[in-house]
């Protein structure tokens, strides 16, 4: 630590977020803050904004502005979004429907409201649901 003046917690976090990034997923025209400021998101949305840095030149400030204006959108629809009612059912259904989200690579919530707003469309007559 002496050697390289800095203090073994910067140490540490440098270890870390260069494990997040193994070589062949870093952006060499974006700075080591940049991979900072994505570093704990998983790695799909830390590729897509990395990209999305590198493609419109952002700073790392402005990245950290763009992700917190996300975060802060997310938050918001959050608010809006009502909960369903619990149901009941099988650990065979749920484990089917768990596998079916996988292989459609989302999560078990968001297949649900798929498949939801599918029958809902289906059941109206329409060609799209609510979302």
């Amino acid at each position: 630590m002496e050697r390289v003046g800095l203090e073994y917690q910067t140490l540490r976090n440098y270890a870390w977020i260069a494990r997040k990034f193994p070589i062949g997923r870093r952006r060499e025209e974006l700075s080591f803050q940049h991979h900072t400021e994505v570093a704990a998101l998983p790695e799909p949305e830390q590729d897509h904004w990395l990209d999305l840095a590198a493609e419109k030149g952002w700073s790392r400030n402005r990245l950290r502005i763009q992700l917190r204006n996300h975060r802060r959108a997310a938050q918001r629809a959050d608010r809006k979004a009502a909960e369903l009612p619990r149901v009941r059912v099988s650990t065979d259904r749920i484990d089917t429907w768990q596998k079916a989200a996988a292989e459609l690579n989302t999560s078990l919530d968001a297949w649900i409201v798929q498949a939801l707003d599918r029958a809902a469309a289906q059941a109206l007559g329409a060609t799209g649901g609510q979302r």
